[in-house]
């Protein structure tokens, strides 16, 4: 006798429409906590009660939608980082935009496996990375991939960079016994996410030179030059410079023509860390910051920063495409290209980077290029810069406030000071106001180390904010450095009269 039939299980809703009622109620809710960002603190402690809740066991049976919703209204969505908020300056961290957050709605209901068969994703992809290509002065044939972040942007770019000038097979001999040391240069304020590439592709930390900078925080070129010469007479490899397009510490950026011109002559690859500041190529005015990226084999970036999109969303540029798949390309049986069908020609983005499965990140970019127009954002971009000249200017202004590193583009760094107030004291009081600051909702800059200087560091990628709330910013800083001032001198008063 065979078993009994049990009905086939699927996880579509028995009801569409109560599922359609609740997410419009979604959405509407979303559009809300958007509209009214400004009326809520930038940025709030997370309660301990809360932790606790979510600190719940496997959830073995469901629970109704609308109940899970309620529990992320009231435990998840008042705890946002503070990154959607007009006064979010921390990191270099975008805004994202309500209707990128509708992209991102339709590319996850569409879910395709965006790799590059015959299908919309793919068409969309190879268009957006085109434009962007245009827009960053690259070659029509040149490659690209969207990826997560400008931290994989690098790796893939660094692995390229690896294959094209080490001078064997690295995919077949790997890097064993026997291979020559490979170095890469960048400046001391490059970022962390290249010394880790380094250390994933097998090279080692000790192989990444990390070349002083000048008083602008941009790479010494004669300090390069020597560390070339000298590694090669060692006998080691000189492979690969890496340029700034915007360090993430003050906004520098690297004279990218010079290093260009250098890594020809020397028969080094060149790449640019873009993170951010790369998109000040939609900016007629700013571009001339970024002269000699277009000569650049390779430039890494971000569209969730400077281009204000929501995470994740970073690109990696490739001058040339034929490297850039030798670098990754495999071919089992069950990923060939056909004459016909699904899977028919034209570019497998597996064959460009790491992933096989990869979300459709193109559609957000399409989307936001296409509704707003490059221009749009360009403009929004030299604003952003604008801003920070104004806050510069109300820096200056302020008798105890100290500017302590020029601010070339979108960053900003600043202290707290009193003539009374030593090396240490200085950095605890700066500390001290910042953690206020934070914790007060007001407004959410970040920090960096100057010199040993605590400086509380202002970088704008903010498509919300206005004049207005830098003013704010400042009043607030100076008012917390002269409250936590004066309680280290009424401290200080009652330890000696103790």
């Amino acid at each position: 006798m065979s078993a009994p039939h049990r009905p086939e299980l699927t996880l579509d809703p028995e009801n569409w429409d109560e599922l359609r009622h609740l997410g419009h109620h979604m959405l509407d809710d979303m559009f809300d906590h958007l509209r009214t960002v400004r009326e809520r603190p930038v940025w709030r402690p997370f309660p301990e009660d809360v932790k606790r809740r979510l600190a719940e066991p496997v959830p073995h049976q469901g629970h109704p939608a609308e109940e899970v919703y309620a529990q992320f209204q009231r435990d998840v969505l008042p705890y946002p980082p503070g990154n959607t908020h007009p006064r979010f300056w921390g990191w270099v961290i975008g805004t994202g935009t309500p209707l990128a957050m509708l992209a991102d709605m339709l590319a996850s209901g569409m879910n395709p496996q965006a790799a590059g068969i015959q299908e919309g994703a793919r068409y969309v992809e190879e268009r957006v990375i085109a434009w962007l290509a245009e827009l960053m002065g690259f070659p029509t044939d040149s490659s690209g991939l969207l990826l997560s972040g400008g931290s994989m942007a690098n790796l893939v770019a660094l692995a390229v960079a690896r294959q094209a000038k080490a001078g064997f097979d690295v995919r077949d001999q790997g890097m064993g016994d026997g291979a020559p040391s490979l170095i890469v240069y960048a400046s001391t304020e490059v970022h962390s996410s290249v010394r880790k590439a380094v250390e994933l592709m097998g090279m080692g930390r000790r192989q990444l030179r990390l070349i002083p900078v000048d008083a602008e925080y941009r790479i010494r070129l004669d300090e390069l030059r020597a560390a070339i010469t000298e590694d090669r007479r060692l006998g080691r490899r000189p492979i690969c410079v890496v340029g700034n397009a915007g360090t993430v510490n003050t906004g520098a950026t690297d004279d990218l023509e010079s290093l260009a011109q250098l890594c020809q002559a020397e028969g080094l690859w060149f790449h640019v860390d873009g993170a951010f500041g790369a998109l000040v190529a939609l900016v007629p005015a700013l571009k001339p910051l970024i002269r000699g990226l277009e000569a650049a084999d390779s430039v890494a970036f971000d569209l969730h920063k400077w281009g204000y999109l929501p995470f994740e969303v970073g690109c990696t540029l490739v001058r040339h495409g034929d490297v850039h798949r030798d670098t990754f390309a495999v071919a089992p049986s069950y990923l060939g290209a056909t004459p016909r069908g699904a899977a028919a020609g034209g570019v497998l983005f597996a064959d460009l980077g790491l992933q096989l499965s990869r979300g459709f990140r193109a559609l957000k970019v399409w989307m936001a290029f296409k509704t707003h127009g490059v221009d749009e954002i360009g403009r929004l971009i030299a604003q952003n810069v604008d801003q920070i000249r104004y806050l510069v200017s109300l820096v200056d202004a302020e008798p105890s406030l100290e500017r302590l590193a020029p601010a070339p583009l979108n960053i900003c760094c600043f202290r707290y000071t009193a003539p009374e107030l030593d090396a240490d004291s200085l950095n605890a009081v700066n500390q001290e106001i910042l953690w206020r600051l934070q914790e007060s909702g007001v407004a959410l800059p970040s920090h960096t180390l100057l010199d040993g200087k605590f400086a509380i560091r202002v970088a704008n990628t903010n498509q919300r904010s206005r004049r207005a709330d830098f003013d704010l910013l400042i009043r607030t800083v100076v008012e917390l450095g002269r409250a936590v001032h004066a309680e280290r001198r009424s401290n200080l008063v009652g330890t000696e009269g103790a």
